[in-house]
């Protein structure tokens, strides 16, 4: 196996365990997570080719959607309400 690919397999490990903690202690691992994916993707597809990066994009886009739609929001102007 790959070092990509055991790289990958951490960061939904990571991924998963930061889902079950409380929300108020989310932020901080999930904002790193969340910067860390568009590396592991580029990476993914480098090593192993594009349709494995689309199938990762696709992964994260599915458990991230509601702090992109949050940023996607910002980007646009507007101030979305944050859960407590």
């Amino acid at each position: 196996m790959s070092g990509v690919v055991v790289a990958a397999c951490l960061w939904v490990l990571a991924a998963s365990v930061t889902a079950m903690l409380p929300m108020r202690h989310q932020y901080v691992p999930g904002i790193s997570l969340l910067v860390a994916a568009p590396v592991l993707i580029v990476w993914l597809g480098a090593a192993h080719g594009w349709w494995l990066s689309a199938v990762a994009l696709a992964a994260f886009v599915s458990m991230f959607r509601r702090p992109l739609m949050y940023f996607y929001a910002r980007a646009r102007g507007e101030h979305p309400d944050i859960p407590r």
